[in-house]
């Protein structure tokens, strides 16, 4: 497998990219930053998309893809997701108000996008990959996902606050190699990431305490972009590398 970091953080400023990430070149994980880090047949290359949750820094560069996708694939891309985040697609982005409905453009039989549902906590089929979700503590639907490619295993736990049901799933993996972490906001900011669903560095040295790691390699990403220089700092003691724009990872 080989993972590449296309946007490691909880939203945009220069510098930062909001959370996508690219399986084998094929499967995006989340869709923060599709069109503004990949070219056009980098695009034409990204079969499924794989999203966490409905959040707008995790699908924003979707409405992107469709207009420049038109005529360029034979096959629609598919995109995966929990039955909330889907219906959200539905009603609030390709509902021909906000951007034209790309899941029936150009044509009803072979649109650009195709939308498929599946109940949080199930097990699919995505391409050449087995996929484990795990519903996740967040405001919406959100999914952590464990990821096979039958050799080895990477999980990303979606935005999430503190969560046993992810921990209990992923020791049970035995070929982990690679934890895609959320960490939002800095430790003086923990009212805030409770109340709206993410980790800060002292939740996370909590719940690592959870995980039997057996040498998996954590990596943070969904920093918030006005406080990357604050977290970097705080998560310093922590045994986890935090994401990086364009880094790439072989497993």
């Amino acid at each position: 497998m080989r993972l590449k970091i296309l946007g490691p953080h909880g939203g945009e400023l220069p510098g930062c990219k909001s959370t996508c990430f690219l399986v084998d070149d094929r499967l995006a994980l989340d869709a923060g930053a599709l069109t503004s880090m990949l070219d056009l047949n980098a695009l034409a290359k990204v079969d499924d998309i794989l999203l966490t949750h409905s959040h707008f820094d995790h699908v924003k560069d979707l409405p992107m893809m469709s207009d420049v996708m038109v005529g360029r694939r034979d096959s629609p891309v598919t995109i995966h997701s929990n039955t909330e985040c889907i219906d959200t697609l539905k009603a609030n982005n390709f509902n021909n108000v906000l951007w034209p409905d790309f899941t029936r453009i150009p044509t009803v039989k072979n649109p650009v996008f195709k939308l498929r549902a599946f109940k949080a906590g199930s097990s699919f089929k995505v391409g050449p990959y087995k996929v484990k979700s795990v519903l996740v503590s967040h405001p919406v639907e959100s999914c952590g996902y464990v990821i096979s490619d039958g050799a080895v295993s990477m999980a990303i736990s979606g935005d999430t606050g503190p969560t046993d049901k992810f921990w209990k799933v992923l020791n049970k993996v035995k070929d982990l190699k690679v934890l895609l972490l959320e960490c939002s906001f800095p430790n003086q900011l923990q009212a805030l990431a409770d109340i709206s669903g993410h980790f800060t560095p002292q939740t996370i040295e909590k719940e690592l305490e959870k995980f039997d790691r057996r040498g998996c390699e954590v990596l943070l990403y969904h920093l918030k972009p006005a406080f990357v220089a604050q977290l970097k700092k705080e998560v310093r003691h922590l045994p986890v590398h935090v994401s990086e724009l364009g880094e790439e990872f072989d497993f």
